[in-house]
């Protein structure tokens, strides 16, 4: 698929991928605005790789939507500063165009800023020097060229400041082992770890091979500072293979917490209750295969193991535990409620002193658990 023929109709794994930016975007905004009225300052919207604003259908793109959302909202007209560029002069030219017949994008009382220049070394020079107001930073390039660490941690070591981006897992994983297009997967992984998954994939099969790739670049930006990172994987339409990643990183536990709530209403499917984090258009065709797993009860046994003879209240043990596992709070309820039910923890209060909501047993925020010691 070339890049022209990307932007003829919206599919339906763009539309999700716009969907999980753009309700980020509004809850991250959201708790931004406090702090922004309160310093009279501003926070800030980037999109380096923003295409020409609509689908030849007609359908709008993420930079549209996300003008849209910010006029609905007074701080945010007040508050909110946009910039997007696009190497593609044609893609630029529509995408003015487009924010023009936005109504009532007058509204907005910083203008939009649209550029048109490649991105690479020069751009991250500059944006390495600015002290940015919070941002929400989204980089959704064509394949992989432009996108490095450098580019992303110029934006992310200010405070308050965000990333979300394309990772496109079917063209990097061919890149890693494509001699002639070296620097750009150094660039992406750093020099030294890049050499090291060359290495690793050598003798793996394709399932280790993602597994190892996604988790290179996970740990490539938490070296860089990005302590809290979250990757969305999507399926081809056959199910069978990965054809890319959205991956958001944050220095923030709260982004972290609202990204994975998103996430997990956006997965395709669940098992015992735990979302994938993953969209897979097959899910809807063999749903039976999808069936055989047992997360929640992974999760027992290593609540188990992990708090074991602590006492220790519901909120404690999920802030202690999920960063960097696919579990949501409800999961965690879950667990605790089925654990106790098995005389493995006692909670205070019991459960018969809690109530239930839609025929279900709560469980909590502030509920103490005791885990029995390990035998």
């Amino acid at each position: 698929m070339s890049i022209t023929s990307f932007f003829d109709k919206q599919k339906e794994q763009s539309l999700i991928k716009a969907r999980i930016v753009e309700k980020y975007f509004w809850a991250w905004a959201n708790v931004m605005i406090p702090s922004a009225k309160k310093y009279n300052s501003k926070i800030a919207y980037i999109d380096l790789f923003a295409g020409p604003g609509r689908y030849e259908d007609g359908s709008k793109s993420t930079p549209i939507k996300i003008l849209e959302t910010a006029i609905s909202n007074p701080y945010m007209q007040n508050m909110l500063v946009t910039v997007f560029n696009d190497a593609d002069t044609k893609h630029i030219n529509s995408l003015q165009e487009a924010i023009n017949s936005i109504p009532n994008i007058a509204n907005l009382k910083s203008k939009p800023k649209v550029f048109n220049h490649k991105v690479g070394e020069e751009i991250v020079k500059i944006l390495e020097q600015l002290k940015l107001p919070p941002t929400l930073f989204f980089v959704d390039p064509w394949g992989y060229e432009g996108l490095s660490l450098e580019l992303i941690n110029s934006v992310v070591k200010n405070h308050g400041c965000d990333c979300i981006f394309f990772f496109n897992y079917k063209r990097i994983n061919m890149a890693l082992s494509n001699a002639t297009v070296e620097e750009h997967m150094n660039a992406l992984f750093g020099n030294i770890r890049a050499d090291q998954v060359r290495q690793q994939l050598k003798t793996l099969q394709p399932g280790e091979r993602e597994i190892t790739v996604v988790e290179a670049i996970c740990e490539a930006l938490k070296e860089m500072g990005g302590e809290y990172v979250l990757p969305f994987c999507f399926k081809d339409k056959n199910g069978n293979r990965t054809s890319h990643h959205l991956i958001f990183v944050s220095k923030h536990i709260k982004g972290y917490n609202i990204m994975k709530q998103i996430m997990a209403k956006e997965s395709t499917e669940q098992h015992q209750g735990v979302p994938s984090f993953e969209y897979n258009p097959a899910t809807y065709r063999q749903p039976l295969l999808f069936e055989f797993s047992h997360p929640l009860d992974d999760l027992e046994e290593m609540l188990l193991d992990t708090f074991a003879g602590q006492t220790i209240t519901m909120l404690e043990i999920y802030d202690r535990h999920h960063v960097g596992r696919r579990y949501i709070s409800k999961n965690y309820k879950a667990a605790l409620n089925n654990l106790e039910a098995k005389g493995n923890i006692t909670a205070d209060p019991p459960a018969n002193k809690r109530r239930k909501k839609k025929g279900e047993l709560t469980f909590a925020d502030s509920v103490k658990v005791t885990f029995l010691p390990k035998q």
